[in-house]
């Protein structure tokens, strides 16, 4: 395995990562996967990449689980009999780095979000909660699309955007809980004419839930019956948003 080293230190600058946060990085893969033996020191990694030393199949798989090594790459750096199934190769590092993506498990995993058919698919004009289908997320995520015609959270996140949304997540939040708009909670809801989904507040009996829209949007406050006119659906985890081009 001449010349590993070299390339392995390579791959960790491309990704900006210093030796102890693959050390940090690998014990949550060694954790994920209850096997002590994927962990790696930050003092071991130094040595392998300064004296080219040989590593085992089972450091291999966590290293080019943390740098984003392709499927090929891998198989070509450790035993075959020792690699473990590609499916359990779950991606659960992330770059310090801004990266442009073009192959490997990192670009996979972010086809789940941007499938190539983002932009040109048709837009609701509801906001709509999309089947459960087979995928990677844990069950009790869910993912939905905001209507272009719901503009209760313009300008920060516009119809058409794609949002996930954690439903084990449904209590609202009181003002104490947040600073900001940017960290305040937003829900998806279901009432009986549809879904919505924005800020949300409640009364101080919790019999009323308000839906409040962005500041800078022109929609204007909503209110139903709490839990008995609206359910709140789960609180939104992650957004992908589509923009005019």
């Amino acid at each position: 395995m001449g010349g590993i080293g070299k390339n392995l230190r390579e791959a960790r600058l491309r990704w900006q990562l210093s030796l102890r946060e693959v050390e940090e990085r690998s014990s949550q893969l060694a954790a994920q996967w209850q096997n002590p033996a994927y962990r790696i020191s930050a003092s071991w990694l130094d040595r392998v990449e300064r004296e080219d030393r040989g590593l085992s199949a089972t450091k291999l798989i966590v290293l080019a689980v943390i740098y984003g090594l392709t499927a090929e790459q891998m198989i070509a750096l450790c035993p075959a009999s020792e690699a473990m199934p590609a499916h359990q190769l779950s991606q659960v590092s992330a770059p310090n780095a801004t990266l442009l993506l073009s192959s490997g498990p990192l670009e996979q995993h972010a086809k789940h979000w941007l499938p190539d058919s983002f932009l040109t698919d048709p837009l609701p004009d509801a906001t709509t909660l999309l089947p459960t289908g087979q995928g990677t997320l844990p069950s009790h995520y869910r993912r939905g699309v905001i209507g272009q015609r719901d503009r209760t959270l313009e300008p920060m996140i516009r119809g058409g955007s794609v949002v996930l949304i954690d439903t084990m997540k449904r209590a609202i939040a009181s003002r104490r809980e947040w600073t900001h708009e940017f960290d305040r909670p937003i829900y998806f809801l279901l009432t009986r004419t549809g879904y919505a989904s924005g800020f949300c507040e409640l009364d101080k009996e919790s019999e009323w839930l308000t839906l409040v829209p962005h500041p800078l949007s022109y929609e204007t406050s909503k209110r139903w019956r709490y839990r008995k006119e609206i359910e709140v659906v789960g609180t939104v985890a992650g957004v992908l948003m589509r923009r005019a081009v």
